[in-house]
């Protein structure tokens, strides 16, 4: 009975942030929409800055394990920019994508948010890490391209098309097809025979000063 109180409370929390927004986070706004007592939120969580941190770790482990099995899935990068397609408009018909905004929007005025919401990404981050070293390490570029970093930024790009759709849908809808676009040409380079892979190694080093 607890662990469904509990689990209730961390549901309710984030439809509340997503359809309601951060400001009107309250123990009375999140008790009424979990349909329990407002003093048990209280009893789980201590304070509403804890129910929103572990509302926010909660909801991330929870959408990175929803698309665990089809990021193992990608075999291109291709493949990978029409899964960030796909995921990006679930979420948003999901009401996700308005979650994330209030959780960023919200990290200046709940201390513990912040931080919270990072390690969220970071699981993100964390996974597409594992794909883009899987397919790098298969294909010409291996061992030439900080992954980590890489992951980073397709992570911080991820987000910031997740946002700026908000405010210009079609100028997001253009981004993803010029990434849909980038991500054909990098499969050309997996059909490079032995001597254009080295060729292009060598240019590459020697742009990057390696």
């Amino acid at each position: 009975m607890a662990g469904r109180t509990r689990d209730k409370l961390l549901a309710a929390t984030l439809r509340v942030v997503a359809e309601q927004g951060i400001a009107r986070v309250s123990a009375r706004t999140i008790a009424a929409e979990a349909d329990v007592n407002q003093a048990l939120v209280f009893y789980h969580f201590g304070s509403i800055d804890e129910l929103l941190v572990a509302a926010c770790e909660q909801g991330a482990a929870d959408r990175v394990a929803a698309y665990r099995d089809d990021l193992a899935q990608v075999g291109d990068f291709a493949g990978l920019v029409a899964l960030a397609r796909a995921v990006h408009e679930r979420e948003q018909a999901a009401g996700n994508i308005a979650l994330l905004g209030q959780l960023l929007a919200g990290a200046s005025s709940h201390p513990g948010l912040g931080p919270a919401t990072a390690r969220g990404l970071e699981r993100w981050t964390a996974e597409v890490h594992g794909v883009l070293e899987r397919l790098l390490g298969a294909g010409p570029l291996a061992d030439l391209v900080d992954v980590a970093g890489l992951a980073r930024g397709v992570g911080a790009a991820f987000v910031g098309l997740e946002l700026y759709d908000g405010v210009d849908p079609d100028g997001a809808r253009a981004a993803f097809g010029a990434l849909e676009q980038l991500g054909r040409l990098m499969g050309l380079l997996d059909d490079l025979g032995p001597i254009e892979r080295a060729a292009l190694r060598r240019r590459v080093r020697r742009a990057g000063g390696a």
